[in-house]
């Protein structure tokens, strides 16, 4: 079952995106365990740190100057901050960049991993890692929906809340264009839903 689904993210062409060539680059690797029931693997950011301090995302980020492409970026950004080797990832396929708040050109890059391994949080960067199963997102079971506008457009993101996390921005939107893909799960972020607050 997981590998139909896996078909579709390395059978997918993701949205290009048409940006000023000075943004820097940046990759995060979208965790899927390899198991029955599949989960995304997502960190807690420590709260002190300058960028994204105390929220939920993929690990993964700035490319360095000499890393020769952003698939080695992401691999290396997730041996960094949460001890997953390269060699037990597969890489799959990537996903549509976007545009962080601070500037960044972030490409996620679905990745399948084995369900037993054992984390090591770079706590400096990392305040916790956690798995969350991908049929609790094809749900929506959103908290609430937040509405950005972005280059005279307005995106309806969702919140989703997990336990104590709450995921919402960027990953959001990543974890929304995967469900999509894998599930046909129709979720827009074009439309309002009926409650939705602004940003």
């Amino acid at each position: 079952m997981l590998d139909e689904l896996l078909h579709r993210v390395s059978h997918y062409t993701p949205r290009t995106l048409e940006t000023d060539r000075r943004f820097p680059e940046a990759a995060v690797l979208v965790p899927i365990t390899r198991s029955d029931e599949p989960e995304l693997v997502l960190t807690l950011r420590a709260s002190g740190l300058s960028t994204h301090g105390g929220e939920v995302a993929f690990p993964g980020g700035r490319r360095d100057p000499e890393d020769p492409d952003l698939v080695f970026t992401a691999l290396r950004e997730a041996e960094e901050e949460i001890g997953l080797p390269p060699g037990l990832v597969e890489i799959i396929g990537p996903l549509s960049p976007l545009i962080s708040k601070h500037g960044l050109k972030v490409t996620p890059y679905v990745g399948v991993i084995p369900d037993f391994v054992e984390y090591r949080a770079n706590d400096a960067e990392i305040a916790a890692v956690f798995n969350v199963p991908l049929e609790f997102f094809r749900q929506d079971p959103r908290e609430h929906t937040h509405r950005i506008d972005y280059q005279g457009r307005s995106w309806y993101v969702p919140s989703y809340r997990f336990g104590d996390f709450k995921i919402w921005g960027l990953t959001a939107i990543m974890i929304v264009e995967l469900v999509n893909l894998l599930y046909d799960a129709g979720i827009s972020l074009r439309h309002p839903p009926k409650n939705s607050v602004t940003l």
